[in-house]
C-alpha cells in the first residue's frame, strides 16, 4: 500500500483586546468580539468555504477514492457556531459524505499536556463532546496534539484515553537517517501508532507555493507528482499536514493554489501507484516498523521543532505558570463565564505571540500576531490574567461564605 495522508488543521484563537492596567478589577470582558468575527467572516469567504466546496465537489468526483481529515479545535467551533454557521454547515456535509476524518484534539488548542494531565484530559473530553454535538454523533479515533506537539509521554497519555494514532512532526533531529514515510509507534504504549509528518513536501505547498524566489518556483501538479514518485517504493505513506488557512489566505487564490489542488487527484491517480487515506485508515492498514523514540517534546515549529515559539523565555513561561496556577481554583469554582475564560486564555496563541525570537523564524511570528511587540502581548495578557484572578479569587470567598451560611 502506498498512499498520501492529508490533514489540515483549522484553528481561530479567541484574540484578546486592547486591556489596559487600569481596566483592571474594572471590566471583565476580555475578548476583541470585532475583529474575532471581522476575521472569521474575511478567512472564511478566502478559504473555508471555496476550500470546503472544492473538497467536496473532489470527493463527490472521484466516488470517495480521494479524501481528507480535519482537527478543529473548540474554540474554532465556538466561533463557528457564533459568527460563521454557513462554514461549520459546510463542513458538515463534508463529514456526512464518510471520505473526510475528524480529529481529536484539546478544546482550547490549549498546551495542558505539558503541565497537567487532568486539565489536558478534560480539554480532551470536552473537545470529544463538541464534535459529537455538532457531527451527528461522530466519534474520532485519531488525535493530534495542540502544535503537533509529542513526547513519549503525551503519547503515552493519549493511548490511555483510548485512541488508535497520533500525529506528529517528522523531525529531522528525532528521526536521525529514518524516514517520515512509514507508521511508528509509542515508545511506551506500542498499541499507539504514530504519523509523522513530511514536512519537506507539506511546506512546498503551505509556506513555498507563492513564493516566486523560490528555486522550485512555480509547483506544479506535474512537479509534485514527479517528487512523489522520486519517494523509495517500501515508503508506504506520505502525510501532507499543514494549516487549512494555506488555501486562499497565506497561499492567495491568485497564486493557484485551488487550481493545483483541484488538479492533483487526477495526477496522482493517473501518475503514481498512490491513493488517497485518512489517518485512521492509515494506521489500521499499515504495520509500524518499529518505537520512535521521543523523550523530549517536538512540535511542527520554527527550525528547531521544539516548543521555543510558546515556552521557554521569561515573558512565555510567566505567563503560563500564572495562568495555570490557578487551575485547581478554577476547577472549583460552577461559573460559566470563569470555566468559558479560563478555556480561552490556555490558547497557545497568546503565548506564540510573546515569542522574541528573530531573524527568519521572528518574521513568520510577526505575521500572525496582532501586537508590535512580544512585550505588547505580554503585558496585554497578564493584565487580563489579573484580573481574573481578582474574580476567581471573588467566586472562592463567595463560595467560602455561602458555605458557612
Amino acid at each position: 500500500m502506498r498512499t498520501i495522508c492529508f490533514y489540515f488543521q483549522v484553528h481561530q484563537p479567541y484574540r484578546l483586546k486592547p486591556y489596559r492596567f487600569f481596566d483592571i478589577g474594572d471590566d471583565h470582558h476580555y475578548w476583541d468580539d470585532f475583529s474575532n468575527r471581522s476575521i472569521m467572516r474575511k478567512v472564511a469567504q478566502k478559504c473555508y468555504l471555496p476550500m470546503n466546496a472544492l473538497l467536496l465537489e473532489m470527493i463527490h468526483k472521484y466516488n470517495g477514492a480521494f479524501k481528507v481529515s480535519f482537527s478543529m479545535s473548540g474554540v474554532y467551533l465556538d466561533q463557528l457556531e457564533a459568527y460563521a454557521p454557513d462554514v461549520l454547515e459546510s463542513f458538515q456535509k463534508l463529514v456526512a459524505t464518510g471520505h473526510c476524518e475528524l480529529l481529536n484534539e484539546t478544546y482550547a488548542h490549549t498546551l495542558a499536556a505539558l503541565k497537567s494531565k487532568d486539565e489536558f484530559q478534560s480539554m480532551v473530553k470536552k473537545h470529544q463532546e463538541k464534535i459529537k454535538k455538532l457531527f451527528n454523533g461522530y466519534q474520532p479515533k485519531v488525535f493530534r496534539n495542540t502544535e503537533l506537539i509529542y513526547s513519549d509521554q503525551i503519547g503515552a497519555m493519549v493511548a490511555e484515553m483510548g485512541f488508535e494514532a497520533i500525529l506528529t512532526e517528522g523531525a529531522k533531529h528525532v528521526l536521525g537517517w529514518k524516514s517520515p514515510n512509514y507508521v511508528y509507534c509509542n515508545s511506551i504504549d506500542p498499541k499507539l501508532k504514530v504519523l509523522l509528518k513530511n514536512f519537506q513536501l507539506s511546506d512546498d505547498i503551505a509556506f513555498r507555493f507563492g513564493n516566486k524566489g523560490w528555486e522550485d518556483y512555480p509547483l506544479t501538479t506535474d512537479k509534485f507528482v514527479k517528487w512523489i514518485n522520486d519517494v523509495p517504493e517500501d515508503e508506504e505513506t506520505i502525510n501532507l499536514f499543514m494549516d487549512y488557512e494555506t488555501f486562499g489566505e497565506h497561499q492567495w487564490a491568485e497564486t493557484g493554489i485551488f487550481e493545483f489542488m483541484k488538479a492533483l487527484p487526477e495526477a496522482v491517480f493517473s501518475k503514481t501507484n498512490f491513493t488517497f487515506s485518512t489517518p485512521s485508515e492509515v494506521a489500521a492498514k499499515i504495520p509500524p516498523v518499529g518505537k520512535i523514540h521521543v523523550p523530549i517534546p517536538i512540535s511542527w515549529a520554527d527550525e528547531e521543532r521544539d516548543l521555543t515559539a510558546w515556552l521557554g523565555n521569561d515573558l512565555q513561561d510567566e505567563a503560563f505558570d500564572r495562568l495555570f496556577e490557578m487551575e485547581e481554583l478554577v476547577k472549583s469554582i460552577d461559573d460559566d463565564d470563569i470555566q468559558r475564560d479560563w478555556t480561552y486564555l490556555q490558547t497557545s496563541d497568546h503565548f506564540y505571540y510573546m515569542c522574541t525570537k528573530f531573524f527568519s523564524d521572528g518574521d513568520i511570528h510577526a505575521y500572525f500576531s496582532p501586537y508590535e511587540s512580544p512585550y505588547e502581548a505580554f503585558i496585554n495578557y497578564m493584565n487580563v490574567l489579573s484580573d481574573f484572578m481578582i474574580r476567581v479569587k471573588e467566586k472562592i470567598s463567595e463560595k467560602k461564605a455561602s458555605q458557612l451560611n
